[in-house]
């Protein structure tokens, strides 16, 4: 467990913890606990938020402004992620051709486009939720970003290269894991839309749907999970899951 939650932070954060030990037992403790590192990223991210809406910050500078301390706290490498990803499936090509292309260290159009909406999609959902709502939402939305990380990794997954992050994780979380962090990240998005208290956890299975269709189709033309789908994994069911919850 020290060795897993280690593991968890150094690949979610920017918190400098001491490396433990890095196998694939920790790797699967890391990826289990993923959601409740989103969700304390999430309360750190909201409040951030919810303090610049009292001070008079105008929505779309405080939105904007919460967005850019995730990408702070996690050194953007789910961004990059995304627009790796985006990349490499806009190059309809298959394989290690594919691949390769998502190892360039440019970004062509089809990621900018996937970043672009991306943040201004979190930044102006962000933009309308002030105090408690700005909080608990962005527990629920970043909670279910890595919660997606963990479904992502489940049995049966395999990793498209023999090497990098995604060879260390895929495959470890089994179906306990998953279903325990599902049941807590949905239950902790259930009052985040007061007087609504279905619609936090169709937020949830909203962003897990739509980061599980992108991680099959990238399972299917890319032969696997690497590290830069699970970053898009995570910008997916985070953006989709605030998008729900802005719903009104």
């Amino acid at each position: 467990m020290p060795d897993g939650l280690r593991l968890a932070l150094t690949t979610f954060t920017v918190l400098p913890v001491r490396a433990g030990r890095v196998d694939r037992a920790a790797a699967a403790t890391a990826m289990g606990l993923a959601p409740l590192v989103g969700a304390g990223l999430g309360a750190v991210v909201g409040g951030a938020v919810a303090l610049l809406h009292a001070a008079g910050a105008p929505g779309l500078v405080a939105g904007a402004a919460g967005v850019g301390l995730a990408a702070l706290l996690t050194r953007g490498l789910h961004l990059d992620g995304l627009a790796d990803t985006v990349d490499g499936l806009g190059s309809y090509r298959s394989g290690a051709a594919a691949l390769e292309i998502m190892k360039r260290p440019d970004i062509g159009p089809f990621g900018v486009v996937a970043l672009v909406v991306a943040l201004l999609l979190q930044a102006a959902a962000l933009a309308g939720l002030t105090g408690r709502e700005a909080v608990l939402a962005a527990v629920a939305a970043l909670g279910t970003g890595r919660l997606a990380v963990a479904w992502s990794c489940r049995r049966g997954v395999p990793s498209a290269r023999p090497d990098g992050l995604g060879a260390l994780v895929a495959g470890t979380v089994g179906g306990p894991a998953l279903a325990l962090g599902t049941v807590l990240v949905a239950a902790a998005a259930v009052p985040a839309v007061p007087g609504r208290p279905w619609q936090g956890p169709a937020a949830v299975a909203a962003g897990l749907a739509a980061s599980g269709l992108l991680v099959r189709h990238a399972v299917r033309r890319f032969g696997g999970i690497t590290g830069d789908v699970l970053g898009a994994a995570v910008e997916v069911a985070t953006s989709l899951a605030l998008l729900v919850l802005v719903l009104r």
